[in-house]
C-alpha cells in the first residue's frame, strides 16, 4: 500500500505547479519515448532497399490515427470518470469504471483491426496513393493494425493509472516496450532485409508486450484500479458516463484525422507538380520527416494538456472549484514554455535531425533539394507556432475536465476542422502552395484556443455558482 500511494499525486489539495510538473514530466519522458520509438521505425526503415519506405509510412498516419482515435477518445472519457471517483473517494465506482473501461478498449481494438485491414486499400488510394508508394502503405498499415487490441489495451491501462496521478509506471513500462520494438526493428529490417513490414511487425509485438505488462502491474495495486480477472464485469452506469465523456472526445478525433488526411492528399498533390513522374516521392518523404519530428513537440504539449484533465476532473470530483482556476493557469504557463522550448530545440538541430530520416539539401531543383525545402517550409509554418496548439488543447482539457467533452468537441470541429478544410478547398486551391498549405495549422489553432479560453472560464463560473446555491454554502477554499 505504501508504495502504491508514493506514485499517487495528491490533486485535489496543497501547492499544483509543483505537483503538474510532477505529474507532467514523467508523462512526457513516457510520450517522448514512444514518439521517440516510432521515430526510429522510421529511421531504421529509411536504411532498407525500398526508396519509398519512409514516406509510405508517413502516407498512413492520417489514416491510422483516424482509426485509433476512436478508442483514444474513449480513453479520455475513462480518464475523466476515474479520476472523478478517486476524488470523490468513490473506491467501489473507480473499480467499476476501471474494469468496465478495459472491456470497452478490448472490444474497439478489436473491432479497428477489421475496420483497419478491411479498409486500408481504398481510403489510400482515396488519398491519392498510387504505385510503390500505395502498395507499401497498403501493407504497413495492414499489419500494424494487427496490433490495435493490444494498442488499445495499452492506452486504457495508462489512462487509468495517469487518472490517480501515477504517470512513472507508464513509463518504466512503455521503456521497456519500446527497447523490444527498436531491437525488434533492427532485427527485421537490417538482419533480415525487410521493409515496411518488418517495422509493422515489430510495432505489433511491442504492443503485446506494453499490455500484457501495464494489466500485470494494475493487477498488482492496492487502490480502486487494481485489475482482477474476478472483477472484470460490464457496468452499464460507468459505460454510460464513459460513452458520454469519450464519444465526443473520439470524434473530434477521428475528424481532426479526417481533415488531416485531406492535408495528406494535398501533400501528394503538391509532390505531383512539383516532381511529376518520378518514382522517388520527395515532397512526401520531406513532409513525412518533420512530421514525425513535430510528433515531439506535440507529445510533450499534450502531456501538459492531459494533465489539465486529470487535474480538473479531481477537483470537480472533489467540489473544489477555486483549485481549477489555479490549475488552468499554471497549465496554459507550461505548456507555451514547453512548446517554446520544443519547437526552438526542433529547428534549431534541423539539419542533423532530418538526416537521420535522409533528408538533406541538394542543389537547386534536385529531389533531394525538394524533400528539404518541403521540410523546411512545414518547420516554419507548423512547428514554429506550436505553442499555440498547446494553448488550445489546454483548455479542451479544462472543458473535458468540467464534463463538457461534447462542447470541447464542438468547438474544435468548427474551429480547427471545418476551418482547415474550407482553407483548403480555398485559398489552398486558388494558390496551391506548401507555404499557403501550412499556415492553415497555426491559424486554425490560434482561432480555436482564443475561443475555448472563453467557454471554459464561463463554464467554470457557472458550475462553481450551481454548486454554490446546491449546497448553500461556498465551496472549499484551497
Amino acid at each position: 500500500m505504501q508504495r502504491t500511494e508514493k506514485r499517487k499525486i495528491d490533486m485535489t489539495s496543497g501547492p499544483l505547479f509543483g505537483k503538474i510538473l510532477l505529474f507532467v514530466l514523467p508523462m512526457m519522458a513516457t510520450n517522448l519515448l514512444q514518439v521517440a520509438y516510432n521515430a526510429a521505425d522510421m529511421m531504421i526503415v529509411s536504411l532498407s532497399s525500398e526508396a519509398n519506405a519512409v514516406g509510405a509510412i508517413g502516407t498512413t498516419s492520417a489514416f491510422i490515427n483516424l482509426v485509433l482515435n476512436v478508442f483514444i477518445g474513449f480513453a479520455t472519457g475513462a480518464n475523466v470518470i476515474v479520476a472523478r471517483h478517486i476524488g470523490a473517494r468513490e473506491d467501489r465506482e473507480a473499480s467499476r469504471a476501471v474494469h468496465t473501461a478495459l472491456i470497452i478498449g478490448a472490444c474497439l481494438g478489436i473491432a479497428c483491426t477489421g475496420i483497419g485491414i478491411a479498409v486500408s486499400r481504398p481510403v489510400l488510394m482515396a488519398m491519392n496513393a498510387e504505385g510503390n508508394l500505395l502498395e507499401l502503405a497498403v501493407r504497413y498499415s495492414r499489419i500494424y493494425f494487427c496490433g490495435a487490441p493490444f494498442m488499445a489495451l495499452t492506452n486504457y491501462a495508462v489512462a487509468i493509472l495517469r487518472s490517480k496521478g501515477d504517470t512513472k509506471t507508464p513509463l518504466y513500462i512503455l521503456s521497456i516496450s519500446g527497447i523490444v520494438n527498436v531491437g525488434f526493428n533492427i532485427f527485421f529490417v537490417v538482419v533480415c532485409g525487410m521493409s515496411v513490414e518488418g517495422v509493422a511487425i515489430a510495432t505489433v509485438i511491442a504492443n503485446v508486450v506494453s499490455a500484457i505488462l501495464l494489466l500485470w502491474r494494475m493487477s498488482r495495486d492496492d487502490g480502486p484500479c487494481r485489475f482482477s480477472f474476478k472483477h472484470l464485469t460490464f457496468d452499464r452506469r460507468s459505460f454510460k458516463n464513459i460513452f458520454r465523456i469519450g464519444l465526443p472526445a473520439a470524434i473530434q478525433g477521428a475528424l481532426f484525422s479526417f481533415s488531416n488526411i485531406i492535408i495528406q492528399s494535398s501533400i501528394i498533390k503538391m509532390n505531383n507538380i512539383l516532381s511529376p513522374g518520378t518514382e522517388y516521392e520527395p515532397v512526401v518523404e520531406g513532409n513525412a520527416a518533420v512530421a514525425n519530428l513535430n510528433g515531439f513537440i506535440y507529445t510533450a504539449t499534450n502531456s501538459v494538456c492531459q494533465a489539465s484533465v486529470a487535474f480538473t476532473s479531481q477537483n470537480v470530483g472533489a467540489c473544489r472549484y477555486d483549485r481549477i482556476k489555479k490549475v488552468m493557469l499554471d497549465c496554459y504557463i507550461i505548456s507555451v514554455l514547453v512548446g517554446l522550448t520544443a519547437s526552438g530545440i526542433v529547428i534549431g538541430l534541423n539539419r542533423p535531425l532530418l538526416a537521420l530520416y535522409g533528408i538533406t539539401d541538394g542543389a537547386e531543383g534536385t529531389l533531394k533539394h525538394i524533400a528539404y525545402s518541403t521540410a523546411w517550409a512545414k518547420l516554419m509554418y507548423e512547428s514554429l507556432p506550436y505553442c499555440l496548439l498547446a494553448f488550445m488543447e489546454v483548455g479542451q482539457g479544462v472543458v473535458r475536465g468540467l464534463g463538457r467533452s461534447l462542447t470541447s468537441t464542438i468547438i474544435s470541429l468548427v474551429g480547427a476542422c471545418l476551418l482547415r478544410i474550407v482553407w483548403i478547398f480555398t485559398v489552398f486551391d486558388s494558390n496551391p502552395s506548401l507555404p499557403i498549405l501550412y499556415m492553415s495549422y497555426p491559424i486554425t489553432w490560434t482561432i480555436t484556443g482564443v475561443v475555448v479560453l472563453a467557454v471554459s472560464i464561463i463554464l467554470l463560473r457557472k458550475d462553481k455558482r450551481k454548486y454554490e446555491q446546491t449546497r448553500g454554502r461556498q465551496p472549499i477554499e484551497s
